[in-house]
């Protein structure tokens, strides 16, 4: 979280603005007090590089994905699995 003055806010309106699209949070004071917060809006998606992405994906835990679905088959059974359709007699 960042505080800044109404003018400080007022003369760097759009890089206040990019940080708090980029997940910035700012408080905003008149005369001392601090009168308003800036934040990003929830649930809304921001663009992220390509090159963050391949980051996080280097450092994101390996999926055994033979364990995964014999965990999910035992919680939720494997009768109506999608993708399982049955096959036709021929």
């Amino acid at each position: 979280m960042k505080t800044i003055t109404q003018r400080e806010l007022a003369a760097r309106s759009k890089a206040v603005l990019d940080d708090v699209e980029a997940g910035e949070v700012y408080h905003i004071t008149r005369n001392g007090s601090e009168i308003a917060e800036v934040r990003p809006l929830s649930g809304r998606r921001r663009f992220v590089p390509v090159e963050e992405l391949q980051r996080r994906r280097c450092h994101a835990p390996r999926v055994d994905s033979d364990r995964m679905r014999a965990e999910a088959d035992e919680f939720y059974g494997d009768e109506d699995r999608i993708g399982d359709a049955p096959r036709e007699a021929g």
